[in-house]
């Protein structure tokens, strides 16, 4: 009986330890410069600002996360980015889950109109709007470029894996934002 209570108070212990560490790294990200791989950051500081025309996003087809920051509030985070038609995309999944609401407060504070925010992509700064698209043709693009880049889906995406992601997309359990310019 005393060996199952030790037991019990060093597995305690070590619960307490993990929590407090955890806890403590997320208070520390969140003024860094950008998120980490676990954590959301702080304001985005570091990187040239982007000045003069829209690039041709489709160089990011060949990276697999970036660095987007809300402005308000001033949070950033790692996330995958969908270029499909010239237009760049985020998506947030799970959005009708409990983890959902939590996780993912960036998306709905983006969808109610704290939209406004700053994309990083190889240590260039993009102001940037965030626009949540919830019908329309760019859809499928989305669908297709997420199941093929993400998804392991192969290249071009069948019109039944097309139609299963934007079915999640349609539900609402997948939210999808084009990335909008913004001025600076």
């Amino acid at each position: 009986m005393n060996t199952i209570r030790t037991l019990s108070q060093v597995a305690g212990f070590i619960v307490l330890i993990f929590v407090t560490a955890l806890v403590t790294l997320r208070f520390q990200y969140s003024n860094a410069d950008g998120p980490s791989i676990l954590f959301p950051g702080g304001e985005m500081t570091s990187g040239e600002l982007h000045t003069g025309p829209e690039p041709d996003w489709s160089f990011t087809d060949n990276i697999y996360t970036v660095d987007l920051q809300l402005n308000d509030p001033m949070a950033s985070r790692r996330i995958y980015i969908i270029e499909s038609e010239g237009k760049i995309y985020v998506v947030s999944g799970y959005m009708r889950s409990f983890l959902g609401r939590i996780w993912k407060e960036w998306a709905f504070e983006a969808d109610a109109g704290n939209n406004e925010g700053v994309l990083r992509v190889n240590g260039i700064r993009y102001p940037r709007r965030l626009i949540r698209i919830e019908e329309g043709k760019a859809l499928n693009g989305v669908a297709a470029k997420l199941a093929t880049k993400y998804g392991g889906a192969p290249v071009p995406a069948s019109e039944d894996v097309i139609r299963n992601v934007r079915a999640g997309f349609e539900s609402g359990n997948t939210w999808v934002f084009e990335l909008q310019p913004r001025q600076a």
